[in-house]
């Protein structure tokens, strides 16, 4: 096959070394009014457990979040927002203002085979070497990757006692980069991996699926990574095994996305909004230890939300997402009998 060109002037291609001395090109402080909105339309919605985004008003800051919106979905892919002061409300109460606030960020969609739409990043207690785990669940390393869906946005309650730190990567510049230095392992990863499903099976679909990392356009690459699922998929007997070269290609993405020249770190402290775009980012976070009481140990909550003036996405991906048109709700997890709810407390 033929390798596209990198495409020029693409926003979503940039290096950590770079902006991590710009932070104000990514990141969003919440101001006295912004705060007074949203106590407002919270509480509007203090009895619901479940509302619209005409439910919570937030007449001004709504635009802000708009151009925040855009920037993540059509720029450089990502957005830190501060300055939402926890301690003024219930644990209840910040799951409802995350909510509301990730109503103008997109539609959530299911997050596991429990149809959960909101989710708890916490440590369950899971193993983190089965291959069914979801290393969210663990105090583990998580590798660089991507989710199931558009956007993910983030909210930190809690960090932890020592570590998690966050790191996000430009997926485009790593694309980029191997265009440069191994164009041979490039073109593997353009090809299609077996990916593992961790048990959570689609209607008619089999427990892993067929997808390349990279899907380059002219004007953009989409890309779709996860090697703990590209991995996990290695113990179906059917699946055949990675080649030397494969490995090595999935080697350079992880190393490329280290480096200290893509790489851009940055600590979530309680309050902190987080959101990336899939198809641009991978990310990552550190092992953590948490302290000892259970009400003070490392707590994220979690969005994945589906944008309807996205990009289109390749024809592949409805191995995973299901509807990949734009215009339609797409991305999560769906499998039988499952029904979306918002559950306020981890499971």
């Amino acid at each position: 096959m033929e390798l596209i060109t990198p495409p020029k002037n693409d926003p979503s291609v940039w290096y950590g070394n770079e902006l991590s001395v710009k932070p104000e090109i990514w990141t969003y402080h919440f101001t006295g009014n912004d705060l007074r909105e949203i106590s407002q339309a919270l509480k509007m919605v203090q009895d619901r457990e479940i509302f619209d985004i005409e439910d919570f008003e937030l007449p001004q800051l709504g635009k802000k979040l708009e151009k925040i919106r855009k920037e993540v979905v059509c720029g450089h892919g990502f957005f830190l927002v501060r300055g939402l002061n926890l301690d003024n409300f219930t644990k209840e109460q910040s799951i409802k203002v995350f909510w509301g606030l990730g109503l103008y960020f997109g539609e959530a969609v299911s997050q596991n085979y429990k149809g959960h739409l909101l989710g708890h990043v916490t440590d369950l207690g899971n193993d983190p070497k089965n291959p069914e785990t979801r290393v969210y669940t663990t105090s583990h390393k998580q590798p660089y990757h991507t989710d199931s869906c558009d956007v993910v946005g983030l909210l930190c309650l809690r960090p932890a006692k020592k570590g998690g730190e966050s790191s996000l990567v430009s997926s485009s510049a790593i694309y980029c980069e191997m265009h440069k230095r191994r164009p041979d392992l490039l073109k593997i990863l353009c090809e299609p991996f077996y990916v593992d499903r961790k048990g959570e099976v689609p209607e008619g679909m089999l427990p892993y699926y067929e997808l390349p990392v990279f899907h380059p356009e002219v004007d953009h690459i989409t890309t779709i990574y996860a090697r703990d699922f590209i991995n996990a998929a290695q113990r179906h007997a059917e699946v055949p095994r990675l080649t030397p070269s494969q490995i090595e290609a999935l080697d350079m993405i992880d190393k490329l996305a280290e480096s200290h020249e893509l790489r851009l770190d940055m600590t979530l402290k309680s309050g902190d909004i987080q959101l990336c775009h899939n198809h641009t980012i991978l990310h990552s976070r550190t092992s953590y230890m948490d302290c000892e009481e259970v009400d003070r140990k490392r707590h994220l909550l979690r969005l994945w939300l589906s944008q309807k003036d996205g990009r289109e996405l390749p024809p592949g991906f409805h191995k995973r997402y299901g509807e990949i048109r734009r215009g339609f709700k797409r991305g999560g997890i769906q499998v039988p009998g499952m029904k979306e709810n918002i559950p306020y407390y981890p499971e």
